[in-house]
């Protein structure tokens, strides 16, 4: 098995090149992710294990919503009917547990307590080393854009940037933003690569209320935003869940703007006036790479049979990895079942969020 990535594991421009992604089991009504999650953080842990320590945080996953938020209740019923350990919590058991929380607005509350957030870059890192260890090859490389071989069905071989030709009898790819780029005519209207902004915000000296032992990874429903707490003390970190504009993935710009270092100024100030004034000490700027619904895209190439995409996965695609790696191989290899709402057909060219 050969494993070719164009910038290197984790880099920079990747989706999942950050140093932090949540791990949550809560997705509403969308039961499917909530057992795939289940499945990817048993074996995230397990792939952990002693040998490489500091790769999960047991955060725990705090859900806030207003008075009546559907979203908050179908995820309650999903976590219940999956299994999953959580607590509810009203507006007066929150105030009293997590006083460092503006809670205007908010009528309700669901904590994970076995969620928490992954540490994404190191962990790619780590499962390109256990990949190379059992056998695989693990090459950096610049793919250009396949060609069906002619009175074929499929792909021989892939070409590289500097002319150099790979054979194989099935082909994955698997690499996000980049989708669009390598398969403009089917995927370049179907991959929609937004520009995501993230910021780091300096905890004052002394202050434990924004530490992990003290606040738990968060999602605010009706603000659309996100942020866990100071882990490896590198910042409060926060974000606004909202889709920006498209861009290219290997030419965006990387600086945060000022238009909206000021919006999370001034969310910050109104959630966590605790942090009011508080220094920015990092910030990110990378990309989603959403389908029209916000599901996986993962099935086989319209056109060419032995062509398999595997992406789509903004925003939760990096802690699903395990759920989702088994069922590719699964689809190729098995005769697994196919997921209809992971297929091409159910991709269109018009946004209409559904996966939260």
């Amino acid at each position: 098995m050969l494993l070719v990535d164009a910038y290197g594991p984790g880099n920079a421009r990747s989706s999942s090149g950050g140093e932090s992604r949540i791990i949550r089991m809560g997705y509403g009504a969308d039961e499917i992710y909530t057992r795939w999650a289940q499945k990817s953080l048993t074996q995230w842990k397990d792939f952990f294990g002693f040998k490489r320590p500091g790769l999960f945080y047991e955060t725990g996953v705090l859900w806030l919503g207003a008075e009546g938020d559907a979203r908050v209740r179908d995820t309650a019923a999903t976590l219940k009917r999956c299994g999953v350990a959580f607590e509810a919590l009203d507006p007066g058991a929150l105030a009293k547990r997590y006083p460092q929380i503006g809670l205007e607005g908010i009528a309700t509350g669901i904590l994970e307590p076995d969620s928490g957030v992954l540490m994404a870059r190191r962990s790619i890192a780590a499962v390109v080393e256990a990949a190379s260890v059992s056998g695989a090859e693990y090459r950096v490389l610049e793919i250009v854009t396949p060609q069906r071989a002619a009175g074929t069905g499929g792909l021989t071989s892939i070409m590289t940037r500097s002319g150099e030709h790979i054979e194989a009898e099935q082909f994955v790819f698997a690499c996000g933003a980049w989708l669009g780029k390598l398969f403009p005519e089917v995927l370049g209207e179907r991959i929609f690569v937004t520009r995501q902004e993230i910021f780091f915000f300096g905890v004052p000296a002394g202050d434990m209320r924004f530490s992990p032992s003290a606040l738990p990874t968060f999602l605010f429903q009706g603000d659309e935003s996100y942020g866990m707490p100071d882990l490896e003390s590198r910042g409060f970190k926060i974000a606004l869940d909202r889709h920006g504009v498209r861009v290219d993935p290997d030419t965006q710009s990387r600086i945060v703007s000022e238009q909206a270092a000021d919006e999370v100024r001034q969310y910050v100030d109104k959630r966590f006036p605790g942090l009011r004034d508080a220094p920015i000490v990092e910030t990110r700027v990378c990309q989603y790479e959403n389908t029209s619904s916000g599901d996986f895209l993962i099935d086989r190439h319209p056109e060419m049979e032995n062509v398999w995409f595997a992406g789509g996965g903004s925003g939760h695609g990096f802690k699903h990895g395990p759920a989702a790696g088994e069922y590719v191989v699964g689809r190729i290899l098995d005769g697994v079942d196919e997921e209809p709402r992971f297929s091409f057909s159910s991709k269109d060219t018009v946004q209409r969020r559904a996966v939260y």
